[in-house]
C-alpha cells in the first residue's frame, strides 16, 4: 500500500500514548469528510483524548486532500473494497480503542463518547452503534433495507453464531486495540462488516450496543442492496455451510430414501405412485448433493481457517475417511449398474419387447448419480489437502 502521512497528527498525539484511533474509508467523499473530520477532533478536544484520524482513502476527488489539510493520516489501499480499506487503515492505528464509521456523515461522530463509554462502563471488547434501536431519519435508510434486508440477515447471524445483537451492518463500531488483534481479519469487500462481527463472536469478544442516530447520505449511496446482501449471506454460509447446507441436504435426503423405500414397497409404482417416487428420488438426489456441498465448503472453510479443526469435519481432514469415501461412491456406482443392467437383463429375455422397469431405472439411476457425486467430491477434498500440505 501507498502511505502518506500528515505532519500534524492531531495536536500533540505524536508526542503521547494515542488513546483512540479512528479509521474513516472514503471513495470520493469531499462533500462530507471535512465535518466528519471536524466532529471526530471536537470529541478529542472535549474528551482531552490524544487521538489520530485515519483516511483510508480511495477518491478520485479532494477527499484526500481536504482530510491531509485538517490533519488526518492518509493511506492508500492497494485495492478498492470497503473491507480492503479498513484493512489498510487499520493497519496504521495506534490507539488503545479503535473506532470505525462511514466518512458519508451518515453516523454522528459526536456520538463517539457514548460507545467509548460502553467500553469503559460495560467491560465490553467491541460497542456497536444500533441504528435500529436509536432513530434513522427519514431518507436516510431505504424502507427494504431498514425493514426487510437488515433485520433478516441480522437474524440469520444472530442465530447461526448465537450472537444478541439488533444491527448487525451498523458500520460505526469501536474496539480495544487488544481484542481488535485477535480477529482474523482478512476479507476486502462488505463482507467484512460480518466477519468482524462473527470473528469477535468466535473469539469469544464481548459485544454490546448502544443506540444511536443515522442520517441521510448527501451523496449518492454506494451501496448496491441485492448483490451486497447476498454476499454477506454468502459469507455466513462460508463460515457454517452446516446449519445452511450439510444438515438440510441431510434431511432431504433420509426424507428422499425413505420414500421412494415406503413407495416401492407398496408396490404397483408404475401405476398409482410413480410421481411420487420420482419426485421422492430428486429429493434423494438432490439431498445428497446439497449435503456434499455443505462438507466441501466445510472442509475449505476448516483448511483455511475460517472454521475450527474439530468434531465432524476432522474425519474429512484425514485420508483414511477419503478412502472410504470412494468405497462408499463406488457401492452407490456399484449398485446402480447391477439394476441397471438387471432391467437390461430382462429387456434382451423378452425379446426386446415392452418394459415396466421404470421404478428399478429410477433406483438405478438414482444411486449412479449418488456415487458419482460421492466419488467427486471425495476428489475435490484431496486436491484440497493436496494443496494445503504443499503449502
Amino acid at each position: 500500500m501507498m502511505i502518506q502521512t500528515s505532519d500534524n497528527l492531531n495536536g500533540s498525539a505524536e508526542d503521547q500514548e494515542i488513546v483512540l484511533s479512528v479509521v474513516l474509508p472514503a471513495l470520493n467523499e469531499e462533500k462530507t469528510i471535512e465535518v466528519c473530520i471536524q466532529k471526530i477532533q471536537q470529541v478529542f478536544s472535549d474528551r482531552g483524548i490524544a487521538g489520530e484520524i485515519i483516511v483510508s482513502d480511495s477518491s478520485t476527488d479532494k477527499t484526500a486532500e481536504i482530510s491531509r489539510k485538517l490533519g488526518a493520516i492518509i493511506v492508500h489501499p492497494e485495492k478498492k473494497g470497503y473491507g480492503n480499506a479498513y484493512l489498510a487503515g487499520l493497519a496504521l492505528a495506534r490507539g488503545r480503542y479503535i473506532a470505525i464509521g462511514d466518512s458519508d456523515n451518515t453516523y454522528d461522530f459526536l456520538e463517539l463518547p457514548k460507545l467509548l463509554d460502553a467500553l469503559d462502563k460495560e467491560g465490553a471488547d467491541m460497542v456497536m452503534g444500533s441504528r435500529l434501536r436509536g432513530e434513522i431519519l427519514p431518507g436516510a435508510m431505504p424502507w427494504l433495507h431498514q425493514y426487510v434486508g437488515n433485520p433478516l440477515l441480522t437474524w440469520v447471524l444472530n442465530r447461526v453464531f448465537h450472537i444478541g445483537i439488533s444491527d448487525a451492518h451498523s458500520g460505526f463500531r469501536i474496539i480495544r486495540k487488544d481484542a481488535l488483534d485477535r480477529l482474523n481479519l482478512k476479507t476486502g469487500g462488505m463482507e467484512f462488516a460480518s466477519e468482524m462481527i462473527i470473528e469477535a463472536a468466535q473469539t469469544g469478544l464481548t459485544i454490546t450496543e448502544v443506540p444511536i442516530h443515522y442520517y441521510p447520505r448527501v451523496a449518492p449511496s454506494k451501496l448496491e442492496s441485492f448483490s451486497d446482501g447476498w454476499r454477506h449471506v454468502r459469507f455466513m454460509l462460508f463460515y457454517r455451510p452446516g446449519p445452511f447446507l450439510a444438515v438440510p441436504g441431510l434431511l432431504f435426503a433420509i426424507f428422499g430414501i425413505s420414500m421412494m423405500t415406503f413407495f416401492f414397497a407398496k408396490g404397483d409404482i408404475e401405476t398409482s405412485y410413480l410421481h411420487s417416487f420420482i419426485l421422492a428420488s430428486l429429493a434423494f438426489i438432490g439431498g445428497v448433493q446439497t449435503m456434499l456441498m455443505g462438507i466441501v465448503i466445510w472442509v475449505y472453510s476448516a483448511l483455511y481457517g475460517y472454521s475450527e479443526r474439530s468434531g465432524f469435519i476432522e474425519r474429512f481432514l484425514d485420508y483414511h475417511t477419503l478412502e472410504r469415501g470412494f468405497i462408499i461412491g463406488g457401492v452407490f456406482i456399484l449398485g446402480g449398474l447391477i439394476i441397471g443392467f438387471d432391467i437390461i437383463r430382462q429387456w434382451v429375455a423378452s425379446g426386446y419387447g415392452h418394459l415396466f422397469q421404470i421404478a428399478n431405472a429410477v433406483w438405478s439411476l438414482a444411486f449412479l448419480l449418488i456415487g458419482v457425486q460421492i466419488v467427486f467430491s471425495t476428489v475435490l477434498i484431496s486436491m484440497m489437502l493436496l494443496n494445503c500440505t504443499s503449502d
